[in-house]
């Protein structure tokens, strides 16, 4: 999904339609114009400020809890990327900031996987890999061949 554009500076801003564009009409990305950013909290909470401020506060507070696990699971076992990306959807659906994240987050994933499937990009990575298990192989090997293997309940006390 593409945001409109990757240069610096460059704002994406819902249409107003009159460009002559019925609110039918799809981009080439798929996305409706004006569809998809901006708030989707319920009318009669947008109609109230108050009850809206309130609101992105509560789904702030949700989805950085979100991320914040997400953060937390990195290192610890658990989907960390899975659950940060959850939380930032989260966020997507009150602020436009994340949704421009996003769009761009899946637009790169999409690049990588159509890039990952190119056959001789696959070929490289094959390579790369083959190169590396050798280069592995061959320092464990000088490491047992210098050191041998010793099991720590067998060290003797020195």
């Amino acid at each position: 999904m593409n945001t409109g554009s990757d240069e610096p500076g460059e704002v994406a801003v819902a249409s107003d339609g009159a460009g002559g564009e019925t609110p039918d009409e799809t981009r080439a990305d798929g996305a409706r114009d004006g569809q998809g950013l901006g708030s989707k909290a319920p009318e009669f909470i947008k109609a109230r400020r108050a009850l809206h401020v309130s609101w992105q506060v509560g789904v702030f507070v949700i989805g950085l809890a979100v991320v914040a696990a997400g953060i937390v699971m990195l290192p610890l076992p658990g989907p960390g990327w899975v659950v940060i990306f959850g939380g930032m959807a989260i966020w997507a659906t009150e602020f436009v900031w994340a949704q421009l994240v996003l769009r761009w987050t899946k637009r790169k994933v999409t690049e990588a996987a159509q890039r990952a499937l190119d056959p001789a990009v696959r070929r490289r990575n094959i390579i790369l890999t083959s190169i590396g298990l050798v280069i592995v192989i061959a320092l464990v090997a000088v490491y047992l061949w210098k050191f041998g293997v010793v099991m720590p309940w067998k060290i003797k006390d020195q």
